[in-house]
């Protein structure tokens, strides 16, 4: 069964073939740039290199830690894989605080799965396995959004307990609890 994991160099075969079923407007879930504390571009050919793929792998990681000095306007996150055995099949982001942008359109959690593996229920799995995760963080509810016109997404969020607040600037604002009732 798939499951959420922190990242790690074992999905690197699976990790490029993901990159390249990437659509121009999913790149920045599997690059191009590395926002823990530096500002590296990041290309499949550079994340071919094992050498450098485990410094992609690093660089993600560091983006968790409280210790990690964060560029301006942007916040900590726990990024975690789906993955089933060594295929990469999505990304999940849990970020740790909101910005004032965060909070209009993107919220706490952000998900993605690679074009190959979507119709499977696999981004209700990844939202419902980071709940717990989120709660841990001290996030309750979280703030999940997603597009308006994306009734995939709606319904995962939904599924999830998601309770509708409004829409801004054209994505629907979700608050999640994540912390099972009683």
């Amino acid at each position: 069964m798939p499951i959420l994991v922190v990242p790690t160099v074992a999905v690197h075969r699976s990790f490029l073939e993901a990159w390249d079923e990437l659509a121009p407007e999913d790149l920045h879930w599997l690059g191009p740039k590395s926002v823990a504390g530096d500002d590296e571009l990041w290309s499949r050919d550079r994340a071919a290199d094992p050498a450098e793929f485990r410094h992609l792998v690093e660089a993600i990681r560091r983006e968790a830690e409280p210790e990690t000095v964060m560029p301006p306007g942007i916040v900590h996150q726990t990024v975690l894989w789906f993955v089933d055995g060594v295929e990469l099949l999505g990304r999940l982001s849990i970020r740790h605080d909101l910005t004032p942008a965060l909070t209009e359109v993107g919220g706490h959690i952000g998900y993605w799965v690679r074009a190959s593996a979507r119709r499977k229920g696999y981004a209700t799995q990844m939202l419902a396995q980071s709940l717990p995760i989120a709660a841990a963080l001290g996030i309750d509810p979280a703030l999940v959004t997603c597009d308006v016109d994306n009734t995939g997404s709606r319904k995962v969020i939904e599924a999830a307990g998601g309770e509708l607040e409004d829409e801004r600037h054209g994505k629907l604002r979700f608050w999640v609890p994540t912390q099972l009732a009683g």
